[in-house]
């Protein structure tokens, strides 16, 4: 390859406000596929606490057995876990304080899941955002690059008799490499958001149905009188 069109030498050759540009999206670049490794660790857990919690909600164990566990884990328990304590403890909490209204029994409960779902939808989508903006930025960040150097290239040239393709050349494949490094942030970005975003839409659907499905059962224990739920079945 002629040395002229090496990308290392393209880079270092490149005038400064493009290489302050390329050193941003490398930044912005590498800040992002931090991101992006640290989401799907950060997913793959949730996912797996809630079905772990689901299947064991649902095997039949006593409810107030599972809060108790739950209250103890509130830390290092799974959102949908951690739902399920904060319906429970405004329940009992209602219970506490002589609350026989079925209504206003359910309605406490839900209120205090849907607070809860909401702050651990807060988190599991933190950081996206950041991914949704090198996505949309980076390419026009590397297009003013890109343009910044054509208009150094096209200057430098103007002082010259004699102009020629080999003349032109590195100075506008200086400047794309900004272009090019702006697709390479952007690119990951965009793919690993669309991902991260459909799987957080499951996730907030299951917790969501989960709510549903725990609310039918403290309305079924709230008809029978009963202090708060034995069991949980289908």
């Amino acid at each position: 390859m002629n040395q002229d069109l090496n990308i290392l030498h393209l880079v270092t050759q490149a005038s400064l406000v493009v290489q302050l540009v390329m050193a941003i999206l490398l930044s912005v670049s590498l800040a992002s596929w931090a991101v992006i490794f640290g989401k799907l660790i950060g997913l793959r857990k949730v996912k797996g606490g809630n079905d772990d919690f689901e299947r064991e909600f649902w095997s039949g164990r006593n409810v107030q057995e599972l809060y108790g566990a739950s209250e103890r884990n509130a830390e290092a328990g799974a959102p949908m876990e951690r739902i399920f304590a904060a319906g429970m403890r405004e329940y009992l909490k209602l219970r506490e304080r002589r609350v026989t209204d079925a209504g206003a029994l359910l309605d406490g409960a839900r209120r205090a899941m849907r607070a809860s779902l909401q702050r651990e939808l807060d988190t599991i989508e933190h950081n996206l955002s950041f991914l949704a903006t090198v996505g949309s930025v980076s390419p026009y960040v590397g297009l003013f690059g890109t343009v910044w150097g054509i208009m150094h290239a096209f200057t430098g040239l103007s002082n010259l008799q004699q102009v020629t393709l080999a003349t032109v050349a590195p100075g506008i494949a200086e400047a794309l490499v900004a272009t090019a490094i702006g697709l390479f942030a952007a690119i990951p970005a965009v793919i690993a958001y669309n991902r991260f975003a459909r799987d957080i839409d499951r996730v907030a659907i299951q917790l969501e149905t989960f709510m549903e499905e725990f609310s039918n059962i403290l309305a079924r224990n709230v008809g029978q009188g009963v202090t708060a739920p034995q069991g949980a079945s289908r």
